[in-house]
């Protein structure tokens, strides 16, 4: 898993079919996708349950990229062997999660799986200055976590931006969770954001079977950041 900033669009399986998540993971890395999100949930840290290690474990043959696995729980320690084991590229965990973010991040790195930090909407970025090298991907929550579909919190557009000055030189992506689309990922692009995370934008109106709608809005939301980045140049 190299790195670069170029956009990558990276679906979020919480609005694929659940029924049918191997063929789902198969299409939209057909149609164009670069990452294929897992969005975890427990319903302690936030209020809905999706996935456990072992959906993550039997997707994977299916994914042929980056399997980037967003830990929206708590306590999340004990849990991060069996992600790392299901085969996940990126583990995410949350700033506001436990009170030893430094030590989530160091066990981590020490599974051999690249390290990201989330922040809520109401997270400021003090904390993440002090942890800025020892993450991979910064994930900035552009909606409150636990839920798919909802609106995109404009405010968060200053604080992608402010992070990616404090980010610098470092190769460290910069990813975009919540109510992206066409419309709001030039925002965040041009803010600096790399790594759109998006379920409802690309699902919606397609199948296994008309997979083709989903390259449809995959590039969509990719022509929409990347002249954004244009534009910033």
């Amino acid at each position: 898993m190299s790195f670069d900033r170029s956009i990558k669009i990276a679906p979020s399986i919480l609005s694929a079919d659940f029924a049918n998540l191997g063929a789902e993971c198969r299409a939209i890395e057909a149609e164009g996708c670069d990452w294929v999100h897992v969005d975890v949930m427990d319903g302690h840290f936030v209020p809905n349950i999706t996935f456990g290690p072992d959906t993550c474990k039997a997707i994977r043959p299916h994914i042929g990229g980056v399997m980037d696995v967003h830990l929206m729980i708590a306590p999340v320690d004990a849990y991060l062997a069996g992600y790392a084991a299901a085969g996940a590229d990126v583990i995410t965990a949350h700033l506001e999660a436990g009170p030893h973010i430094h030590r989530t991040l160091q066990a981590i790195r020490a599974l051999g799986v690249k390290a990201g930090l989330a922040i809520n909407p109401g997270t400021g970025l003090d904390a993440v200055a002090n942890l800025l090298d020892m993450i991979d991907l910064v994930c900035v929550m552009t909606v409150n976590p636990g839920f798919g579909g909802q609106k995109f919190i404009s405010s968060q557009v200053d604080k992608v931006r402010q992070l990616r000055r404090m980010i610098g030189d470092r190769p460290i992506h910069i990813e975009i969770d919540g109510g992206v689309t066409a419309e709001t990922a030039p925002l965040v692009a041009g803010a600096g954001a790399d790594v759109l995370v998006t379920g409802s934008a690309v699902f919606k109106g397609g199948s296994v079977s008309a997979s083709h709608v989903y390259r449809s809005n995959i590039n969509a939301i990719r022509l929409a950041a990347e002249a954004a980045l244009v534009r910033a140049a």
